[in-house]
């Protein structure tokens, strides 16, 4: 198995500029070489790959339909951070950018975290481990 696996998560957005700004407002980037009219790519890490698609396009890739997150949960995207700082600092962005926390910045024990929905009403959870701790 080859250590330097990267992942790509696809998701639908109803609004591809709407969504590039959400994102971008987060602290990630975007990669113009795979993107386009269509769909962008969220640079979150170095091996971490947010595919956003209009729902036309990432229609294409299954041939089953986009799930409605008004009334549906098909993934919850968890998301390490460095520090509860940055598990408050990200979450405070999420809100500014138009998400909405869902979760408030809580502990419970050595876990830190938070939860918020895009503006297309993705789940997004940040976690924060405190090792130390940890038994």
């Amino acid at each position: 198995m080859s250590e330097n696996r990267k992942v790509f998560i696809n998701l639908p957005v109803a609004d591809l500029d709407r969504a590039k700004t959400f994102y971008t407002d987060l602290g990630f980037s975007i990669n113009p070489q795979f993107s386009d009219e269509n769909a962008a790519c969220v640079v979150v890490s170095d091996e971490i790959y947010v595919m956003i698609l209009l729902p036309e396009f990432f229609g294409q890739f299954t041939d089953q339909p986009v799930t409605d997150t008004a009334t549906s949960r098909e993934v919850i995207v968890a998301l390490s951070a460095d520090s509860s700082m940055e598990v408050d600092a990200l979450t405070e962005r999420a809100q500014a950018a138009g998400g909405t926390v869902t979760r408030e910045p809580t502990a419970d024990g050595p876990m830190y975290g938070s939860a918020f929905l895009d503006p297309d009403g993705h789940l997004w959870e940040l976690m924060y481990m405190d090792m130390s701790q940890m038994g």
